[in-house]
């Protein structure tokens, strides 16, 4: 049952700023966070935005991420843009999207998933199961968003440079991997990201899976030499292989 909404006076939204962000915006990112909390399924208990402008870079950007603590659920989300005003709106629509999932309930979600579960492990050979990946964001919310679904790798279009990259889990952090690594993106501001400096090793679907089978590595991320698109391999619960592609990849 949803519960009903509780209204969130804009002055109760923290506010961060760094660099420079003027009134008219800070007043714009907590009107956006208010009216955004009328869409969660449960009270919000805290609302925090931070506001952020990188000078120092070549082309300069702003960003804008925030936090709603609904219930005790954690919903985040970040969006850079050429303006406060317009990282703003991307924040305000990518948020949108995380609460109006969350209103969906998790405990669906996993029951979809143990159904194509049982449907997928039909047959006794292990498959490719393909699935699209099909975000185009940021590293740090790339970790966040990988963070939130309990993953421990995620592919997606990194945002400035239009890659197909991946995000994982490492030992001291998270770590990048791109088609072309580009090691002058922007310092990451919510999550400690290494870069690694290897290119993706060109092949074919069959070579990827049997590098996958002959190492003890989680995932294999490739470039397709067809295609040259991105391509991750992993192994799945049911015994098959996952592939994941971005949509321009599909």
């Amino acid at each position: 049952m949803r519960h009903r909404p509780i209204a969130l006076d804009p002055a109760d939204v923290h506010v961060k700023v760094r660099g420079g962000i003027n009134a008219a915006d800070v007043l714009q990112a907590r009107q956006t966070m208010a009216e955004l909390a009328r869409l969660a399924h449960e009270p919000v208990l805290d609302a925090k935005i931070t506001l952020a402008t990188t000078p120092g870079l070549a082309a300069r950007r702003w960003t804008a991420q925030a936090v709603l603590n609904v219930q005790g659920r954690l919903i985040r989300a970040q969006a850079s843009a050429v303006s406060t005003r317009a990282a703003i709106h991307g924040l305000r629509d990518r948020l949108r999207m995380r609460l109006l999932e969350s209103t969906r309930g998790w405990k669906n979600q996993r029951g979809h998933h143990h159904r194509q579960r049982q449907a997928d492990s039909t047959s006794d050979e292990p498959r490719v199961v393909r699935r699209l990946a099909a975000d185009r964001t940021v590293p740090d919310e790339a970790v966040v968003d990988m963070e939130r679904l309990g993953y421990d790798f995620l592919l997606f279009v990194e945002e400035m440079t239009g890659q197909d990259s991946v995000v994982y889990r490492t030992d001291g952090g998270y770590r990048l991997a791109q088609l072309a690594p580009a090691p002058d993106l922007p310092a990451p501001t919510c999550a400690a990201i290494s870069i690694s400096p290897s290119p993706a090793a060109q092949l074919t679907l069959d070579e990827a899976v049997e590098r996958l089978e002959l190492t003890e590595w989680p995932f294999v991320f490739f470039a397709d030499t067809a295609t040259g698109e991105g391509r991750l391999v992993y192994r799945r619960d049911d015994g098959n292989y996952g592939l994941l592609s971005t949509v321009h990849g599909a």
